[in-house]
């Protein structure tokens, strides 16, 4: 059976690096999973992308040699079994604000007695060349659990959330914190601001043993993130790869024309 080389690395204190796979697309995955990523991530919280069409995506990522991650819509049993049974080899849970949300995201990545992840399928064992028995054996050692801290009270909470045993690491979703920061008046939090609530996180991750990580725009950003300690870094999407690309050829070619920033992932 493979091995997760992404749960290797962030165990070895190492960085790693990966994108999102916002468009769903059969033919640009395919494209991305070569390149050499660490990881890509389908994000199936934003995206209207359905189970068949994950099951081709985390298939075509791992036949490439690479690692197939998804952002489920929610951290409960039912998505987080259908995504891991359809071939995900880790998954990323939004908005993990509380202990026990945490605990029972954990619970349905873990099969018994570890946690409580109903076994069946087959699909899940082919993308690790595996045998269905062997993957049952060894999944739990080899799933990565990405929970993700996208609000104050998930940053209040994060000393306990992260000690949890089967949190492989943490993800800040900046734009959801900064949004969660707002005021009640509406008022958005300061740059000074938001960075130190990013800061917060990266302390308590090195206080508890557990790596963090952020959604990135570019490539910069990222090697500075990496360079703060964070070891889980996604850089854009294959949409804004598509996006950046053509609006750089149109201002090369039209430079009078109006820059139109339709992808912020």
């Amino acid at each position: 059976m493979r091995t997760n080389p992404v749960k290797a690395k962030l165990r070895n204190g190492e960085p790693t690096f990966g994108t999102w796979l916002s468009m769903g697309d059969y033919y640009a995955t395919r494209v991305l999973a070569r390149l050499g990523f660490d990881w890509l991530t389908l994000d199936m919280e934003h995206g209207p992308i359905d189970w068949q069409q994950a099951a081709t995506i985390f298939g075509a990522v791992a036949d490439a040699g690479g690692v197939p991650l998804v952002r489920v819509p929610e951290g409960n049993h039912h998505y987080i079994k259908r995504a891991l049974d359809a071939g995900a080899w880790g998954i990323v849970v939004p908005m993990v604000n509380t202990v026990e949300q945490a605990r029972r995201a954990i619970a349905a990545a873990k099969y018994p007695p570890e946690g409580n992840r109903s076994v069946g399928g087959g699909m899940h064992s082919m993308n690790f060349g595996a045998t269905a028995g062997d993957y049952f054996a060894q999944a739990n050692e080899e799933i990565l659990v990405v929970l993700q801290t996208e609000s104050p009270q998930g940053v209040e909470n994060a000393p306990d959330i992260y000690a949890l045993p089967g949190c492989d690491a943490v993800f800040i979703g900046p734009n959801d914190l900064r949004f969660q920061m707002r005021q009640p008046d509406g008022t958005f939090p300061t740059p000074e601001e938001h960075e130190a609530m990013v800061q917060r996180v990266i302390a308590i991750g090195r206080e508890t043993g557990t790596p963090t990580g952020i959604h990135a725009m570019d490539a910069e950003d990222a090697r500075r993130r990496a360079d703060q300690g964070m070891q889980f870094i996604a850089i854009g999407s294959d949409l804004r790869f598509l996006t950046l690309a053509a609006q750089e050829c149109l201002a090369t070619v039209r430079p009078e024309s109006e820059d139109k920033d339709v992808a912020r992932y």
